[in-house]
C-alpha cells in the first residue's frame, strides 16, 4: 500500500503517481508523495485534499475531476451534469489544488467506449466555456489497455493501461 512503503521520498521529489481515490482519509494521508490525483468525484473529497495540501504546506496538487460518463451505479465520478460544478468549486474554493482536467473510466466491455468518450468532450467544453480555459488547459485522461489507441484518436491526454504492463487485475470473489 502506498502509505507503508519504506523510504518515502520528501515532497520536493513527489512520486508521479495518479490514484483513483474514493476515500477521503486515505487520499489525504497519501498527500506528501502525490504529484497527483485523479478521481476527485465530490466536494467533501475536495475539501479534504485541500486541507491536506494545506496542512503540510506543499505546493498545490494537481488534481483531475473524475466523470461518470457511462451512468454505472458501480462506478465513481460526478454526474456529467453536475461537472461544470465541482470544477468550478475545485478551481474556485480549493486555493492548495490545481485543476488539471477530467477523467473518464468507461464501460469494462468497451461496448460504450465512443459515447463515454464523447461525454467527456463535452465535458471539457462546457467547463472550459464557464471558466474562461482554453480547452488546451484541460487535460482528459480517457482510454486503459483496451481502448487507448481510441481514447487516443479522440483526444485524451493521459491513458491508463496497466493491465498492458502488470497483467490483468485480480478482483476478489464477491460473497
Amino acid at each position: 500500500m502506498l502509505l507503508n512503503l519504506p523510504n518515502r521520498r520528501k515532497i520536493d521529489d513527489p512520486w508521479k503517481i495518479y490514484v483513483t481515490c474514493s476515500f477521503s482519509q486515505s487520499c489525504a494521508a497519501a498527500v506528501p508523495n502525490l504529484d497527483m490525483v485523479e478521481g476527485v468525484d465530490n466536494v467533501k473529497l475536495a475539501n479534504h485534499l485541500d486541507r491536506a495540501v494545506s496542512n503540510i504546506g506543499r505546493q498545490p496538487l494537481k488534481v483531475s475531476v473524475q466523470v461518470n460518463t457511462s451512468g454505472e451505479e458501480s462506478k465513481s465520478g460526478v454526474n456529467p451534469t453536475d461537472c461544470v460544478d465541482l470544477v468550478k468549486h475545485v478551481k474556485l474554493g480549493c486555493p492548495n489544488l490545481e485543476f488539471s482536467g477530467l477523467m473518464t473510466i468507461g464501460m469494462p466491455d468497451y461496448t460504450s467506449t465512443p459515447e463515454n468518450f464523447k461525454t467527456l468532450l463535452d465535458c471539457r467544453s462546457k467547463v472550459c466555456k464557464v471558466l474562461g480555459m482554453a480547452e488546451s488547459q484541460c487535460e482528459l485522461s480517457m482510454g486503459m489497455s483496451g481502448d487507448f489507441e481510441l481514447a487516443i484518436e479522440m483526444g485524451s491526454t493521459n491513458v491508463r493501461i496497466g493491465s498492458t504492463i502488470f497483467g490483468p487485475r485480480e478482483y476478489p470473489k464477491k460473497k
